[in-house]
């Protein structure tokens, strides 16, 4: 087992630095000089001042020799440093952004995962009827619904005409840190994040309950007079998971784009708000350094997903 988390690690490494590579070729494919993001454009600039700048920052030598500068740089924990924020670290500012994220992407998750299960374990359990069906619709557009139209809706409804919630931000400006204030600002951001994953583990769950209370050992269980309740909590739903965690550790990729939109469309101080920022200032350094820690952020999981199918089935083996 060891030896396949090591390969999982490799191969996520190697992920990593192709993740790396697309986005430093993306970036230079852009229209435009890479110089004009260095540069102030109210100060005149002679083309051996642009030249000096250009050779100073490395920019004048071949695309893969400034690779894999970058590269070792990175690898030595050195993300370098932010264009448009007066030489602030990449690293420091990742650090400020990541917590919110993660708080925002944790809560949304939470939510999505409990009402998904438990949806999905009612549709599968009172299949074909009136709440079976009522669940099938709302799930269906739950899945149907891009994350830009489920934000721009609920921040208006909820915001802008019930004002059940701040519009905006992760804490009341000018007021004392408070958890009850930003549990206000996290509720309704976590709660529209929540919407499609909820939806797909309902769908997926209700599936592979369904599936496994065909099963004959379910049968047998009934047989012997084994309560409905007990039959479907110890013997049909932790069979019934494996397909769920399978889909849960493949949705944070999935939870880190909606995040992204949400923290734009809440003004949410994370890792989304500072790549948008970023890619509107053309601060190359916090891109690459933004995307490589969410990248690292998404394998982890993935590893820590397949970690997870040991406990929850302890049939599978690895190695």
């Amino acid at each position: 087992m060891l030896r396949y988390y090591l390969n999982r690690l490799l191969v996520g490494a190697a992920m990593l630095v192709a993740l790396s590579l697309l986005v430093f070729v993306l970036l230079r494919l852009a229209p435009g000089d890479p110089i004009d993001a260095y540069i102030n454009p109210n100060v005149a600039m002679s083309q051996e001042d642009m030249a000096a700048v250009r050779s100073r920052l490395g920019l004048d030598q071949p695309l893969p020799v400034q690779y894999a500068a970058w590269l070792a740089s990175a690898a030595r924990g050195d993300l370098g440093f932010s264009l448009q924020r007066n030489g602030d670290t990449v690293l420091g500012l990742i650090g400020e952004r990541i917590g919110p994220t993660l708080l925002l992407m944790g809560a949304g998750l939470a939510i999505a995962i409990v009402i998904g299960i438990a949806t999905g374990i009612l549709g599968a359990v009172r299949r074909n009827s009136p709440t079976d069906v009522g669940l099938s619709i709302a799930a269906f557009f739950g899945i149907s619904s891009p994350a830009f139209l489920t934000a721009l809706v609920g921040l208006y409804v909820f915001s802008v005409l019930l004002r059940w919630a701040p519009s905006g931000g992760m804490l009341t400006p000018g007021a004392p840190f408070s958890v009850t204030d930003l549990l206000r600002h996290l509720i309704l951001p976590a709660l529209l994040l929540s919407i499609g994953h909820a939806a797909l583990i309902m769908r997926y769950m209700r599936a592979s309950l369904l599936e496994v209370l065909n099963q004959d050992y379910v049968r047998t269980a009934r047989a012997k007079g084994v309560k409905e309740f007990w039959v479907i909590v110890k013997h049909a739903l932790r069979n019934a998971l494996l397909p769920v965690v399978t889909l849960i550790g493949s949705t944070i990729g999935i939870a880190v784009g909606g995040a992204i939109f949400l923290e734009s469309v809440f003004n949410w101080p994370g890792m989304g708000l500072l790549l948008v920022n970023a890619v509107s200032t053309r601060d190359y350094p916090v891109i690459m350094g933004a995307t490589l820690v969410v990248g690292a952020c998404v394998i982890v999981v993935n590893i820590l997903t397949d970690v997870a199918y040991a406990a929850v089935d302890p049939r599978i083996k690895v190695g």
